[in-house]
């Protein structure tokens, strides 16, 4: 780790951590949090993925559904409206939405062939992304002058790594220039997110291997083709089960670096309330060792 003790992180001109964990413990306010402070840079993993990988996609998209609109056909043809998405670190929803869910056209589902070559454009989007975040660390002191950075990662990040390898690219390159910190949640938390997420379902990236199981198992549970799932409703059975998945993937991820609670981090009220944290999870960790 680059700080191995609560003194040396307190004494540190530059912090810099990377937050990760299951979408919705978190991650996004408390960098928030810092940014608002004045002194934190704030690099949201998603939001470069949405805007320098995807944002293209996105777009072209979009244009393909303006396309079917005659008036907007016409202008389009002629460059003279102009389509893009308005991606912000609060709002993905254009990114989400392009990723799109499996199953019935008539109820809003991609074929299947169609989902998997947006989850691969996804993959390849979030692994730039993460390896950008050094050159970010460099952006931010070089051009606007902070010493402090926080990286927001999405909730997939445990699908694009191999955190058992020590020589993983990605790993390496994260662990190498911030301290990895998993906000854990808690079965209670699990269940919130899961409540949430039937209320409001929502795409999200998954590794090929679990996505090719899981609408496999559950068209036969159901006894349905392709084309006649419910896309809603795949994707609310899949995400218990993708929480399932990821979980000892973020405990693998833990051992690059140290873990606080999602209780732990709603207590932080502020930029001081996350450095004592952080200290004192060091040396606790350093104790435990």
């Amino acid at each position: 780790m680059i700080y191995r003790t609560g003194a040396e992180w307190r004494a540190a001109q530059a912090k810099r951590v990377l937050l990760f964990g299951m979408s919705g413990l978190g991650k996004t306010h408390v960098s928030t949090l810092l940014r608002d402070n004045g002194d934190w840079f704030h690099y949201s993993v998603d939001y470069r993925i949405g805007t320098r990988y995807m944002g293209e996609h996105i777009a072209d998209n979009f244009k393909r559904e303006a396309m079917k609109v005659p008036f907007l056909r016409e202008l389009l043809r002629t460059d003279s409206v102009y389509i893009a998405s308005n991606i912000t670190f609060d709002n993905l929803a254009p990114l989400s939405t392009y990723l799109g869910k499996p199953g019935n056209p008539n109820r809003g589902g991609l074929a299947f062939a169609d989902y998997l070559e947006r989850q691969g454009q996804h993959r390849e989007a979030e692994v730039a992304a993460l390896h950008d975040t050094p050159r970010f660390i460099r952006r931010a002191t070089e051009i606007y002058g902070y010493q402090n950075f926080v990286c927001d990662s999405g909730g997939s990040i445990c699908e694009v790594v191999d955190p058992d390898n020590p020589n993983d690219p990605v790993m390496s390159d994260l662990a190498g220039n911030l301290l990895m910190v998993w906000i854990k949640g808690s079965e209670a938390h699990t269940a919130e997110l899961v409540r949430r997420f039937d209320r409001a379902p929502k795409p999200m990236y998954y590794q090929p291997g679990f996505l090719h199981a899981a609408w496999t198992d559950y068209r036969v549970e159901k006894g349905l083709t392709e084309e006649q799932v419910d896309p809603d409703d795949f994707i609310r059975w899949t995400y218990a089960r993708a929480l399932a998945h990821r979980q000892p993937r973020y405990e693998a991820m833990a051992r690059w670096g140290i873990t606080v609670t999602a209780e732990e981090v709603a207590e932080a009220r502020d930029a001081q309330g996350f450095v004592d944290l952080i200290a004192r999870t060091l040396d606790q960790a350093r104790t435990h060792a």
